[in-house]
């Protein structure tokens, strides 16, 4: 038996207030026709109106989803039953190898991260659920049994979501859950919902009463464990680095790094190094459990709340490079990388689109294990 665990913290939570407002006018007592009723268009740059921009060809004029290309309904509550988070990356990243793509003006969208945030606030309280912290139940981790799971996903969800989750199976438009931009930005619980309750509206079903708990815990282990390919025979869990061999390929050459606004390297140059086997320190600067769920190959769990006293004393002051990227894009990686230059190490870097950008334009993920 594989048992995967992990835990998923941090994340944008925000709160919403929605209110709406009406108007009541005379009644003509003996209309001699029906009055027309005109649609108030959304204010320019509101949520509402970036909604009709961007979402309505895909997901419907009214978030009903399956207008084209099999896009979900967005009128679903469950979606975000663990806080905006997971909403707000899918729609900055995108589902590579889907046809969504990346929103987000970092990876060339139209949207600031912020404005996604307010899309995704104003879809949630379109749905009647307000955004929230998660609770200490909902970050705890699910652990399952990866074999029988991959059982219970061929007899109950490859008719949907397709025998290697490409989606869009033969009996139903399933999303792709073999997606690993969608596993590396998606809790357990976040899918553990979706199959426990299913997608009102949509051909989603419950499987509450279908499945006992044990079995979906199983498909959501059987699920993790693709993060890295579903084609994966064994999947392997890296421990962490030591901090003895924290250097990437000691031996080998000096990265050229273009920095931009002085500290910031894109997903592009981080890739060529690596495969160009250049002597670097790559540091995951996000909560341990991230790290585990996936990660940038060769990349060390150095979490940016940490005290990382030992952590500096085995980084050398000899011009060896050091990245640091996180999830946020930049918020914890920044955090790090100004207070290893305040040390004096100036040959630092920060990964500029953050790990899920680099899942998101298909770089090499791995998936690790914190005991």
């Amino acid at each position: 038996m594989r048992n995967f665990t992990y835990i998923i913290a941090g994340g944008i939570f925000l709160t919403v207030a929605a209110c709406a407002a009406s108007q009541t006018g005379a009644v003509d007592p003996a209309p001699t026709s029906a009055p027309a009723v005109v649609a108030e268009a959304p204010e320019a740059g509101s949520p509402a109106d970036h909604y009709q921009t961007y979402c309505a060809l895909c997901h419907g004029e009214n978030r009903e989803g399956y207008k084209n290309d099999s896009a979900p309904s967005l009128k679903t509550a469950s979606l975000f039953s663990v806080s905006d988070y997971p909403v707000v990356l899918s729609t900055a990243y995108g589902r590579p190898g889907t046809p969504m793509g990346p929103y987000l003006d970092d990876m060339g969208g139209p949207l600031t991260m912020s404005e996604i945030h307010d899309l995704v606030l104003w879809l949630a309280a379109a749905a009647g659920q307000e955004t929230f912290q998660p609770s200490v139940e909902m970050l705890k981790p699910i652990p399952g049994d990866i074999e029988l799971g991959e059982d219970v996903y061929d007899q109950n969800c490859a008719m949907c979501h397709g025998p290697n989750g490409e989606g869009h199976g033969a009996e139903g438009p399933g999303t792709a859950l073999g997606n690993a931009t969608m596993l590396a930005t998606q809790p357990d619980l976040f899918l553990k919902n979706a199959i426990v309750d299913g997608r009102e509206g949509t051909p989603m079903p419950a499987f509450a009463n279908m499945l006992s708990e044990d079995e979906i815990d199983n498909v959501v282990a059987f699920l993790r464990s693709r993060a890295g390919g579903w084609d994966v025979e064994e999947m392997a869990y890296e421990e962490p680095p030591s901090l003895e061999n924290i250097i990437q390929n000691p031996d080998g050459p000096t990265p050229s790094f273009e920095l931009s606004e002085g500290r910031y390297i894109d997903s592009a140059q981080l890739n060529a190094a690596l495969e160009a086997e250049s002597r670097i320190i790559l540091i995951d600067t996000r909560v341990p459990y991230f790290w585990a769920m996936a990660h940038i190959k060769g990349s060390l769990p150095v979490p940016y709340y940490s005290s990382r006293d030992e952590f500096i004393a085995a980084v050398p002051n000899d011009g060896t490079w050091v990245v640091a990227y996180c999830e946020c894009p930049r918020a914890a990686a920044d955090f790090t990388v100004n207070k290893l230059r305040e040390l004096g190490y100036p040959n630092t870097a920060v990964l500029y689109e953050g790990y899920a950008g680099w899942t998101a334009k298909g770089f090499p993920i791995s998936v690790g294990k914190v005991e």
